[in-house]
This record gives C-alpha cells, structure tokens and sequence, in this order.
C-alpha cells in the first residue's frame, strides 16, 4: 500500500458571528417621542408595568425589575451595566419602564423583536 500524503488538520476552524453594539431607541428621558406609552407610564404604571412583562413573556410583576432592564439589554446589545440597570429603575422607575417599552414598540415595528 502506498501511503498518500496527508493533510493533518491542526486547528478547528472557527466561525465567529461578532455582535454589533446596539442602543436604546430613545433616551431615557425622551418621553415626548411617543406621548401615549410616557402617559400610560405616569398614570397607570402597573398597566404599562404588565405590558412590558407581556412582551417580553416574563410574570406581569417584572416589568419594572432591574432583571428585565438586564435582561433586554443583553438581549440587544446595548452597552451598560447592572449597575447602571439598577440606578435607572430606582433614580427615575417611569421613565425607564417608559423607555423600555417605547423600545420594545420602535423595534417591533422594525421587525427585529
């Protein structure tokens, strides 16, 4: 038998799908782009509250979570911090529930929630 030479393949190849950075669609204080969800979030906080749940398929309870800001924002790549997370949700808890949700409603209507 004749020995072919052979290719010995050393390293696996690698596929690699480096994420772009994301970004909030509206700032956090930026409640005059959609009045309706900044109206929803000051007068009836736990509706919105649920909405924010609902979309994202969470317990009606977590909307206004830091977990759920997290959670989003990982989700879309969106620099930031736990910690920044948390000093959103206690500093100023309409505006970033309002946030969320005005981003949850920007990115449906894009097609990529």
């Amino acid at each position: 038998l004749a020995m072919a030479s052979q290719t010995v393949i050393t390293v696996q190849p690698q596929f690699s799908a480096v994420q772009q950075p994301g970004e909030w669609q509206t700032g956090l204080l930026d409640c005059c782009s959609d009045c309706g969800v900044c109206l929803c979030g000051m007068f009836c906080f736990f509706c919105l509250n649920c909405q924010v749940a609902g979309d994202m398929d969470e317990c009606c309870l977590c909307g206004s979570s830091v977990a759920m800001r997290t959670l989003y924002r990982t989700r879309y790549n969106i620099p930031g911090s736990i910690l920044q997370d948390f000093c959103s949700i206690w500093c100023c808890t309409p505006c970033a529930l309002c946030q969320l949700k005005r981003d949850i409603n920007r990115r449906r209507a894009m097609g990529i929630f």
